[in-house]
């Protein structure tokens, strides 16, 4: 019996897909829920499970198209399928207990160059894809990824070194469509916003200083780590509670004040840049936010985040120190009015009381849409939080 292989309902705010990658051939066995099939949506990739065991007979869709709801990807024909890695494993056994009987020692080599295809199930649908077109096994490349995964950046980089395609060579990879979304919708910040950018500085000792006392005691609690991000979340909740222009948007001649705080964290993925949504973070704590945070971040690298997960969002926060970076002027996620760049760390001499000492200060960056928030406000706002974070007895005193 042929079963059509379709796209899913895509969501409302998804008009179409693009076909990543396919994990089957023509003639291939698959068994059912195996992933056949991945679709790059603008914001995350969805995998198509085959429904049930078979051999797929015909793909009617190849990578690189464009495909709508209930489109025909393939067909399979539907069917026992055998376990013949298993099969050939009992085999292989045989042969060698039969070439151990024999005495023939040439059998070990002719096994050695009959060794399978690396697993490339575990690579990412953008890593997989370039490993495929450019033949690369994976185990030869240096990998760099959390938990010893491999990233595209890694197989780029082999490439470049010398890889398979020799020295000094180049590549030409289409945009991905997360890619692609991001260049546009900032693109159109920049046209559409008055963006300014509005810095201050905070010292943090007051926050490491509670951590390094309660971090263990937290983590035994609550179960998760007690991290930075937590405090800069509730900092912000408590600004934006002082301040709801900063948490407004812009609809046409209207402003649109929420009575929500919905926090945007920027997470960095292989695909590109995601901004998972915390819902009414003003509402949760800081074990609930540490909690919600490592969900998304795991979730939104490993590709099954979500799009309810990325939409909306009243505010976001992005903290480009976790690379390094100092100051930078971070961009609106539009229909967001303002977005707070946090950077990195360092210790520096300030002067406290009338005495020069050494503390750990970050710099804040806060860009915002000129047209609604004044400058005024925006700097206040920032004010607020760095208040918050460099006394945070302030947050629990709704000071």
């Amino acid at each position: 019996m042929s079963i059509e292989i379709k796209v899913p309902v895509l969501p409302e705010s998804v008009t179409d897909a693009t076909v990543a990658a396919w994990h089957k051939k023509p003639g291939e066995t698959v068994r059912r829920d195996e992933n056949l099939v991945d679709l790059e949506t603008d914001k995350v990739v969805l995998e198509v499970p085959s429904p049930v065991d078979g051999v797929v007979k015909s793909i009617t869709a190849d990578s690189g198209e464009t495909v709508t709801s209930g489109e025909v990807l393939g067909v399979i024909e539907e069917g026992e399928v055998e376990a013949a890695a298993d099969d050939a494993g009992d085999d292989s056994a045989g042969s060698d207990d039969a070439a151990k009987a024999s005495g023939d020692d040439k059998a070990a080599p002719a096994k050695a160059a009959e060794a399978p295809a690396a697993d490339t199930s575990k690579l990412s649908p953008a890593t997989r894809r370039i490993v495929e077109e450019e033949g690369v096994e994976p185990k030869d490349v240096p990998a760099s990824g959390r938990g010893g995964r491999l990233t595209k950046g890694d197989v780029i980089n082999f490439l470049k070194d010398g890889g398979p395609t020799g020295p000094r060579a180049e590549e030409r990879v289409k945009m991905t469509r997360l890619r692609s979304t991001i260049a546009k919708r900032l693109k159109d910040a920049q046209n559409t916003a008055a963006i300014l950018t509005s810095f201050q500085e905070v010292d943090l000792k007051a926050v490491q200083d509670l951590r390094a006392k309660y971090k263990e005691t937290f983590a035994e609690t609550h179960g998760t780590k007690l991290g930075l991000m937590s405090f800069f979340v509730k900092a912000v909740c408590d600004a934006l509670a002082k301040f709801p222009v900063v948490n407004a948007s812009l609809d046409g001649d209207e402003i649109v004040y929420h009575g929500f705080m919905d926090i945007g964290i920027a997470v960095s993925t292989e695909r590109g840049l995601m901004v998972p949504v915390l819902r009414n973070a003003e509402r949760m704590s800081l074990a609930q936010i540490e909690s919600g945070i490592r969900e998304y971040a795991v979730a939104a690298r490993d590709g099954t985040i979500s799009l309810d997960d990325l939409q909306g969002g009243t505010f976001s926060i992005t903290n480009g120190g976790t690379f390094g970076s100092m100051l930078s002027t971070p961009l609106l996620n539009p229909p967001q009015s303002a977005i707070l760049g946090m950077h990195n760390i360092k210790e520096r001499p300030v002067v406290v009381n009338g005495e020069i000492v050494v503390r750990p200060i970050m710099f804040l960056a806060l860009s915002y849409d000129h047209r609604i928030i004044d400058g005024k406000d925006s700097v206040q706002f920032l004010v607020a939080v760095k208040e918050a974070l460099e006394d945070p007895a302030r947050l629990l005193l709704n000071l």
